[in-house]
């Protein structure tokens, strides 16, 4: 009995550690990330990006993955609420033990956990927003943006109100947080000595059901210019507010508000006629990529992995552009998926062109400068897309 004992103690013992290799080469064969995203309120639209992440992943998977292990992307509902945020990447980071933060949306959630992630030393990659703080290398080495610097949008869109409109009067409004001080910032630094052209300065909460009041006063400083630096549903707002008291000034909309689905659609698009953008990704819904490859594949695409999205919607195609940077950073680190290789390798993308970046634009990231995307085209609304027009602007 002794010795059928020992041996039913062996062969436990045995089943066992073949149990517990079988989880650790699983987990050697999967590259776990995870973000935040609105899913619900205020600023649900920017769900889409996410949503788009995850079914880019997806077709990495069903071609095998990165270097021969899938990605698991685990993306979480913060609803826009920084604390919120906190909680759920808490939750990513000490319960889901992700390898990395990716892509996660929003200036002020990011920031409620940029020091939390950089004290864990986990990497907070290609963050879903413009703010400044993310190319802090010496202060957050673990933090990296994606989308062009706030700042670099405004004092581009003030050069070009200078170039075409010398005179205006322009109205501002901005979120009161951190992304609406760094588009001010920069956009009273590209106007200088004519900042004193601003007539009108507003601000609303993310929270305000509308900002029909500051549309209002806006409209009655006698504005000519109006750089609606806001997020989508606030965007779609203004437009429509405007055309409804049929005052019309050039209206200058954001990168993080150009979608046509999103924001020109729900503001009805004849409302839209004669906006102003900058760009860095192709507009789906621009003729003049019909025949391009890379408008193709990504057409292809929509179809296979998100049927039920709207394929005009600009936050897929920076959805799918983000992820296949996280890709293109994966596919380098071979076969060493530290932590510290991924910083490594997301800090050091040369010049890496993808198909949905407009011509010209690349995505670059040193050491000492970890913004990657560092340039845009200015772009009209003509009632059904967007058109570019004019070279391909940088802070050079």
């Amino acid at each position: 009995m002794t010795t059928r004992k020992c041996l039913a103690g062996a062969f436990a013992s045995a089943a066992l550690s073949m149990l517990m290799m079988s989880a650790s080469l699983g987990a050697e064969t999967t590259i776990k990330l995870g973000n935040t995203a609105p899913y619900s309120g205020p600023a649900s639209a920017y769900s889409t990006i996410a949503r788009a992440e995850a079914a880019y992943f997806q077709m990495l998977n069903d071609q095998g993955g990165v270097n021969g292990r899938k990605v698991e992307f685990d993306s979480l509902d913060d609803a826009y609420s920084p604390s919120k945020t906190v909680e759920q990447t808490r939750k990513l980071v000490e319960q889901d033990e992700v390898l990395a933060l990716f892509s996660s949306v929003g200036t002020a959630p990011n920031i409620a956990v940029q020091k939390y992630l950089n004290i864990k030393r986990v990497p907070q990659l290609f963050v879903s927003s413009g703010a400044t703080r993310w190319n802090e290398p010496k202060q957050f080495p673990w933090t990296v943006g994606f989308n062009p610097t706030y700042e670099l949008e405004g004092r581009l869109y003030a050069k070009y109100i200078l170039q075409t409109k010398p005179d205006a009067k322009i109205a501002v409004i901005t979120p009161n947080e951190d992304a609406g001080k760094d588009y001010l910032k920069g956009f009273k630094e590209g106007l200088g000595e004519h900042a004193g052209q601003i007539v009108s300065e507003t601000t609303y909460l993310t929270s305000d059901p509308t900002i029909d009041s500051q549309m209002v006063s806006m409209r009655e400083s006698g504005a000519d210019v109006f750089f609606a630096e806001a997020t989508p549903k606030f965007a779609a707002q203004a437009l429509r507010k405007a055309a409804g008291m049929g005052w019309k000034p050039l209206v200058i909309l954001p990168t993080v508000s150009n979608s046509v689905s999103a924001v020109l659609e729900p503001a009805g698009l004849e409302n839209a006629v004669g906006v102003v953008t900058g760009l860095y990704l192709k507009d789906p819904t621009d003729p003049r990529w019909a025949d391009d490859p890379a408008q193709k594949e990504f057409s292809a695409w929509m179809k296979k992995y998100q049927p039920n999205a709207s394929p005009g919607d600009l936050f897929n195609v920076q959805g799918y552009t983000v992820a296949g940077v996280m890709a293109a950073v994966l596919k380098n680190c071979k076969d060493d998926f530290s932590r510290d290789n991924i910083i490594k390798q997301a800090t050091n993308l040369n010049g890496l062109e993808l198909p949905m970046l407009l011509p010209g634009i690349k995505v670059t990231t040193e050491p000492t400068n970890l913004t990657p995307i560092r340039q845009i085209q200015m772009a009209r609304f003509d009632g059904k897309s967007w058109v570019l027009f004019g070279d391909v602007l940088s802070d050079k």
